[in-house]
């Protein structure tokens, strides 16, 4: 039998209050502690996966090494912990109720009728255990998205009511993160919200254990006295999250509050020693305190949903603490880049990222800005579609090919440099058929991807349908564009680089996606260092 112990973390009164930063940051206490954690993700919403949203709707689709299109905040849970997750460490409606169903169709439930207590809770408890029935883990936390009250998430509500009870308060507890919202006109903190929240919470069936109240201000003592009798919950075990600087500055918050320690004693866990935080602390003040600072373009067409880029921005912080340096990130809209203004929106630049992305939308764009970084000697670095853009934009100003292009875009094109991968010529649904998850590449020596992995051998991850075509490689590589990481099984071109420009590398897989705090992405590292020497030139 398992002996992990479950921690529940819920939301009320709004969204985007920040459990996933919460749980990442308790997370990380926890395993400082000397404690093995994992943290999931329970999304209500009835997509498989975010695979299939426009990131406008969801921010950006997550990617693990077995192949799972998961939720953001898979993300920082990576960033935080250090360690992998995978395809257990996100569930959400569709997935469960597709598993209800086919187990429906199998005659799995001889003849009962399906409902959503027992069969959707019982199968929503079933993926909540995976981890730790299979992972060797101490603790596992789960995250429920959208707030307390929304009708997705009654049935995942019901579900942690059922496994408190089944556990036993020793082995699982729920810590509800609320608003307390700061009237200016009143010139004061409001309990209301919390208490409303709590209250419905409780109609449900789950008491929470313990309160994190975000706020904008300090939260008093009576203010905490008042909530504990009003929530049915002891004064220490109200834990203020007030505003921070950045997210990396929660789990130091949290320290400060007691949360990991009022976590351990409700689960009756002896603490391993005191947390550990002299690595994370370092990167912070580095982070804090740079000595230089860089200007990057990012190049995108969902700029104005800056968590679609997520990873990215996250991969930049990582990198730019590595080098004791500020990166200010220029937001440039691909679809409003052309031959007139290109200049003027990338002048002064320091470097160019250009995003990944699908479709046609902004295309022109995103090929106008590789085309001013080769020709300028500006460190360029391209992201899967990003990549793709180099190569088409060498091949028509290059190679000369005028109607070089990706079959993505023109299907008819005379010249398709980058093209329709064969394994998913038959491929006809949308959801989870990419090339996913983490594949294998071998580097060339001496080149830009080799100096900074100090590796042959690599491994990332992907999320792509459309490749290199392998029979321009020849054409491509004779006038100065190098494939310098290949796949060993497939052949498929994972790296180009230009040798005679300061730093120009595009790479097929997605880079940002391995970057953490204690493990800035080597790439990312070594761009934002070519960025650093372009900025004193």
């Amino acid at each position: 039998m398992s002996n992990t112990k479950y921690v529940f973390v819920t939301g009320g009164v709004t969204s985007s209050l920040g459990k996933g930063i919460i749980a990442a940051s308790l997370a990380k206490l926890l395993q400082q502690r000397g404690f093995s954690v994992t943290i999931q993700k329970l999304d209500p919403y009835i997509n498989i996966d975010p695979g299939t949203l426009n990131p406008y709707e969801h921010g950006e689709c997550y990617v693990t090494d077995d192949g799972a299109e998961t939720d953001l905040d898979l993300g920082h849970y990576e960033r935080f912990l250090n360690i992998p997750t995978s395809q257990s460490n996100n569930v959400t409606t569709g997935k469960i109720y597709q598993s209800v169903i086919n187990k429906e169709r199998k005659g799995e439930f001889l003849g009962k009728t399906v409902q959503v207590i027992p069969h959707i809770t019982d199968e929503i408890k079933r993926r909540i255990q995976i981890l730790g029935e299979t992972g060797d883990y101490d603790i596992v936390i789960t995250e429920i998205g959208g707030t307390v009250g929304d009708i997705e998430s009654l049935p995942y509500v019901e579900s942690v009511r059922q496994m408190l009870w089944e556990k036993g308060s020793e082995n699982a507890i729920v810590i509800h993160l609320t608003l307390v919202p700061y009237l200016a006109a009143a010139g004061e903190l409001k309990t209301k919200p919390t208490q409303h929240s709590v209250k419905m919470l409780m109609q449900s069936g789950v008491s929470p254990d313990i309160l994190v109240c975000r706020t904008e201000h300090e939260i008093s003592d009576e203010i905490k006295r008042k909530l504990a009798l009003f929530c049915n919950v002891k004064k220490e075990d109200v834990i203020q999250s007030i505003d921070a600087e950045t997210i990396y500055d929660v789990p130091n918050l949290m320290l400060e509050q007691g949360l990991d320690s009022v976590v351990l004693k409700k689960l009756k866990l002896c603490s391993k020693g005191e947390p550990e935080l002299k690595v994370w602390n370092n990167f912070l003040q580095k982070h804090k305190n740079p000595k230089h600072e860089v200007e990057i373009a990012l190049i995108g067409k969902y700029i104005e949903l800056q968590d679609s880029y997520k990873s990215i921005t996250e991969a930049f912080i990582h990198a730019g603490s590595s080098n004791e340096t500020k990166v200010k990130v220029r937001w440039v809209h691909s679809e409003n880049l052309n031959t007139d203004n290109v200049e003027a929106q990338l002048k002064d630049v320091n470097g160019i990222l250009v995003a990944p992305g699908f479709g046609d939308r902004g295309i022109d764009g995103k090929i106008k800005s590789v085309q001013y970084a080769r020709e300028n000697n500006i460190p360029f670095f391209g992201i899967c579609l990003g990549m793709q853009m180099a190569v088409i934009e060498y091949a028509k100003n290059v190679l000369d090919l005028k109607d070089a292009f990706s079959t993505e875009m023109k299907k008819d094109c005379k010249n398709p440099v980058i093209n329709l991968m064969e394994s998913q010529k038959d491929v006809t649904e949308k959801g989870g058929t990419m090339r996913l998850g983490a594949w294998d590449c071998e580097l060339t020596e001496n080149y830009k991807a080799y100096k900074a992995y100090k590796s042959k051998n690599i491994s990332e991850r992907h999320r792509h349908r459309y490749e290199f075509n392998n029979k321009y490689l020849q054409q491509i590589e004779l006038k100065g564009m190098k494939a310098t990481g290949i796949n060993p099984k497939t052949g498929l071109v994972e790296v180009v680089e230009i040798p005679a420009h300061p730093w120009f590398v595009g790479v097929q897989y997605h880079p940002e996606y391995k970057s953490t705090v204690l493990n800035p992405h080597p790439l990312f590292v070594d761009f934002i260092k070519a960025a650093l020497e372009q900025s004193k030139n």
